[in-house]
C-alpha cells in the first residue's frame, strides 16, 4: 500500500496500530482533553484535540448531555481513525 497520506485507520490496518493503542489514545482525550500531540504508536502521535475541533459531527456528541459514555468513545475513536498521519 503506498499512499501519500495515511490515516490513523490505514495504519491500523497495517496493525501499525493496535486496538490497545487506539482504545487508550480515545481514554486518555476523554479523561483529560488537552490540546497537543500524544504518543499513539511507536513513531505515531496525534493531536486528539485538533482532530476533535475539526470534527463538528463529533463536537456535538460531546457537547450533548444526553451522550452515553459508549456514543462518546465511539465518536472519538472514528474521528482519529479518520484523521490523516504526519
Amino acid at each position: 500500500m503506498m499512499l501519500d497520506t495515511y490515516t490513523v485507520q490505514d495504519l491500523y490496518i497495517l496493525k501499525r496500530i493496535t486496538d490497545e493503542q487506539l482504545d487508550a489514545a480515545v481514554t486518555d482525550f476523554l479523561n483529560d482533553p488537552k490540546p497537543g500531540p500524544r504518543p499513539l504508536a511507536e513513531g505515531v502521535a496525534i493531536d486528539v484535540c485538533a482532530i476533535m475541533a475539526a470534527d463538528p459531527h463529533a463536537q456535538g456528541i460531546l457537547a450533548a448531555r444526553h451522550s452515553s459514555e459508549a456514543e462518546m468513545h465511539a465518536v472519538v475513536k472514528t474521528a482519529i481513525l479518520l484523521a490523516p498521519v504526519e
